[in-house]
């Protein structure tokens, strides 16, 4: 862990989306520390982020870390319970779907379990910064595929 640089990575098209997904992927946090400020157009939110990067052990490292999206006009939210501000998420990936006007579409969140929190933007602006120390992680997250039937 003497070796942990804070990771800080910016997102401004799908492309670099893509890089800030892989580093959140399998993030936990608590719904209550998701925000949509209408005022100033901003989602903000803190995570638990298994550090991919890192160099690999057993078990891995997590660290804080916190993600803002800018020039958010909306946000809709499916299976989650947003009424529940200590219920435990993870985070499978982010992705963008263009909208009519370019640059603007949606930023979508997926979580496990089917829950989904969609962004409407005006256009792809996303912060992520390390903001603690890493600590070792209670266990590496694994993901089993089903095989397709026939195979």
């Amino acid at each position: 862990m003497a070796d942990a640089k804070p990771l800080r990575l910016k997102a401004e098209d799908s492309e670099d989306l893509k890089v800030v997904s892989a580093a959140l992927q399998d993030a936990v946090g608590q719904l209550g520390d998701f925000v949509f400020d209408a005022k100033t157009r901003t989602f903000t939110f803190a995570v638990n982020r298994f550090r991919w990067e890192a160099q690999p052990s057993r078990r891995g490292e997590r660290v804080r870390t916190a993600v803002q999206a800018g020039s958010v006009l909306a946000a809709k939210s499916r299976n989650l319970k947003l009424g529940q501000p200590d219920a435990v998420v993870a985070l499978l990936a982010l992705s963008f779907e263009p909208g009519e006007q370019e640059p603007g579409g949606q930023l979508i969140l997926t979580f496990s379990g089917d829950g989904e929190l969609r962004l409407s933007v005006e256009c792809i602006d996303l912060v992520m910064a390390d903001v603690s120390e890493p600590w070792r992680a209670r266990v590496k997250p694994g993901h089993r595929f089903e095989e397709e039937e026939g195979r």
